[in-house]
């Protein structure tokens, strides 16, 4: 038994460095992962250098540069490069800001709900029983309400706010990975080693932390970076609605927001970070392939 611990240790040594030097390999061969990690890396550093990048402040009304073209069209300027919105506002600079909660919201609830999702997920696969039926049973509970509506109920009762945004997606979308981290936990628990450690009296704290977590956590990284993509996308649907940040906040889905009742004659307010949204999300869609391709090559041929 102790042989079979000692063989899970020395496959992990081994597999680790193997894992890490085909993400190099894999990232040259793969043209979409290449435009993918270059696509997120500018989103997140726009995002982090916001305020040095953005040539206005987001939230500065000019009554005298209302309505502006961008700068290449006729009547445009180059002080506004993407033109400005009904109040005067530089697009351009909202769009950088807006960067900020877009990618901040994205990013945090992913990892909130996958905290949430990863442990009961664990722990309902480890021990089963009636402690999982428990668990399934509140999975099923939240899957028979659609996300969106679920998250436009509890913002409409709250205080819509940034963190509110990221508490409410959290919450409501960590049912996914706590199905996929249980089914792969009743799989793995089944594996000699497990046996082995349970049966030398290691605490189940320490299977699951030592054997299993480790085992499921590269699913888990391919599916939250694609939940990232999706959260994105429900960030900006509810800000589009109004139930998300509240200005002087800008987020993308607000400024599509402002600029939907000016789509026939101001296009630009609403396709600009219309277009943000979209390279981002291909950005991590194409991230998360790849990262599939990385952690399971196996995928690429089912």
């Amino acid at each position: 038994m102790d042989a079979a611990l000692n063989d899970n240790n020395e496959i992990q040594k081994n597999v680790r460095p193997n894992f890490f030097k085909r993400w190099g390999f894999l990232l040259w061969r793969s043209k979409t992962g290449t435009v993918g990690l270059i696509i997120v890396t500018i989103s997140v550093l726009i995002a982090i250098f916001a305020p040095l990048l953005a040539p206005y402040d987001p939230a500065m009304i000019n009554p005298a540069s209302m309505l502006l073209p961008p700068a290449w069209l006729e009547g445009g300027s180059t002080e506004h490069l993407l033109g400005t919105d009904n109040l005067g506002r530089d697009n351009l600079s909202r769009i950088i800001y807006g960067s900020q909660v877009s990618i901040l919201v994205g990013v945090a609830s992913v990892v909130l709900a996958g905290a949430i999702g990863v442990t009961i997920g664990l722990i309902s696969g480890y021990f089963g029983g009636w402690i999982d039926s428990i668990l399934m049973r509140l999975v099923d509970s939240f899957l028979a309400i659609p996300t969106i509506l679920f998250a436009l109920v509890i913002l409409s009762i709250f205080e819509s706010g940034v963190m509110t945004l990221i508490i409410v997606l959290g919450v409501t979308n960590w049912v996914n990975y706590a199905r996929l981290v249980r089914g792969e936990t009743l799989s793995i628990k089944e594996r000699d080693y497990v046996r082995a450690a349970h049966s030398i009296g290691v605490s189940d704290f320490k299977i699951i932390i030592k054997h299993l977590l480790p085992n499921v956590i590269s699913s888990f990284i391919v599916i939250s970076t694609l939940s990232v993509a999706t959260t994105i996308i429900l960030e900006a649907s509810l800000s589009f609605l109004g139930l998300g940040v509240q200005p002087p906040v800008v987020s993308w889905g607000s400024i599509l927001s402002d600029g939907r009742d000016y789509l026939a004659t101001s296009w630009w307010i609403a396709t600009f970070p219309g277009i943000a949204i979209t390279i981002t999300v291909l950005g991590i869609i194409f991230l998360g392939d790849w990262l599939r391709d990385v952690i399971d090559p196996r995928s690429k041929s089912n």
